[in-house]
């Protein structure tokens, strides 16, 4: 039977239930078991192969940190201790570079780069007794990077399986100037409920992150088809295993007539959103027009999603008067989209990803729905807004009866 190892998968914090539910998807496959979620990820357990898998499908995770060793600490010098104990010559050699990270959580310790030093020192020093030589530190590109986790007690000390993020998915050539992550954008499909099969809408497509991974959930092609992890390099990697793993999936059949559909204000951002449709291996039609917000019209007569990551400040006035101040701008654009939502868009579910709280009241919408997210540090909101046919203003705006 294979060995089981202890799993953290970190996520976009509000993202939990959602990577629960996805690796319990995944966890059907192999013999991955999912516990608990806590703020920003989901702890799991399984073989080796079953992180594989994880790294392999999971749209979600940015990481899959394998536990390594786990005690309680008073002081640095413990910590060491605990780092020098764990068995790393059994997972990377001593040519392998590093990266040491640290993650604390009303740990009393001082200084989290003294304790980042200590715990590089003692898988050093775990080396030099073991083989005379100790592996080199590359923080840029290392081959195996070391996660500790310090809360106010206990410290856990992860190797982790992925290497570059997970939202890397290794087709992105080129950006917008502030595009969303790809697994962030994954979890904004799941929590709006999208599946294959309904139409998608996303006006404000940018460089196309939501079409991306929109059209390669619809074409069966795992988000870590096309890139390399950190486990790759691991002692006694069995290749011809992982290529098994890999060539398991089965694509979908491409789709006979479109369901996904985008438009940007930016004729450079539709070439962009194409060129990353191509790169992620979408070899059906996904239609983009270079067109305002504002402007669209439903690009099908089945109602279904319209999902985006609206503008904000000066990127709402691209063509726009440079004069205005970017509240007018905001407040004139989210008018003329409000209109364009209520008389075209009835029966639609839409959903709007922003940092701008304020977003509802500049539509002139209720939301009836708002799901918190963080986009990194910045504090964010899903808002849903369900277009009834005729017009949807907000409770106060209805005469009073007297």
């Amino acid at each position: 039977m294979a060995q089981s190892h202890s799993y953290f998968c970190p996520c976009p914090r509000g993202l939990e239930a959602a990577l629960a539910e996805e690796l319990g998807e995944i966890a059907q496959l192999c013999t991955l078991k999912v516990h608990n979620q806590v703020p920003g990820g989901v702890h799991c357990s399984g073989s080796l192969q079953d992180a594989w898998r994880v790294n392999l499908h999971s749209r979600i995770a940015s990481r899959v940190l394998m536990r390594i060793a786990h005690g309680s600490y008073v002081n640095e010098n413990d910590v060491y201790d605990l780092v020098l104990a764990a068995p790393w010559e059994d997972w990377f050699d001593v040519d392998h570079t590093i990266r040491v990270d640290i993650t604390a959580i009303k740990s009393p310790l001082k200084s989290l780069e003294f304790t980042t030093l200590k715990v590089k020192d003692a898988v050093c020093d775990r080396f030099r007794d073991q083989f005379q030589r100790r592996p080199s530190v590359n923080t840029r590109t290392p081959d195996m990077r070391i996660a500790a986790f310090l809360d106010a007690r206990t410290c856990t000390v992860y190797l982790d399986t992925s290497g570059e993020a997970l939202f890397k998915r290794g087709w992105r050539q080129e950006t917008g100037d502030a595009p969303l992550r790809e697994n962030l954008a994954a979890g904004l499909l799941r929590v709006a409920g999208w599946k294959p099969g309904t139409v998608l809408f996303d006006p404000m497509c940018g460089s196309g992150t939501i079409l991306v991974e929109a059209a390669q959930i619809l074409a069966g092609i795992p988000p870590g088809a096309r890139r390399s992890f950190a486990f790759e390099k691991f002692n006694d990697f069995d290749n011809a295993a992982w290529l098994a793993i890999k060539s398991s999936f089965k694509p979908n059949p491409l789709p006979t007539s479109p369901t996904l559909f985008g438009s940007d204000i930016s004729g450079d951002m539709i070439v962009m959103a194409r060129n990353n449709l191509r790169n992620a291996g979408i070899q059906f039609d996904v239609p983009l027009k270079q067109i305002e917000a504002q402007e669209v019209k439903p690009p099908s007569d089945v109602p279904g999603i319209l999902l985006t990551n609206p503008p904000y400040g000066e990127r709402i006035g691209v063509r726009g008067d440079r004069s205005q101040d970017e509240d007018e701008l905001a407040k004139n654009f989210y008018a003329a989209f409000s209109t364009t939502l209520k008389q075209r868009f009835a029966g639609w579910q839409v959903y709007l990803f922003t940092a701008d709280l304020g977003v509802p009241k500049l539509l002139r919408l209720k939301e009836s729905r708002k799901t918190p997210f963080f986009n990194g540090a910045l504090e964010c909101r899903l808002f849903r807004f369900e277009m009834v046919a005729g017009f949807h203003r907000r409770e106060e705006a209805k005469p009073k009866a007297s």
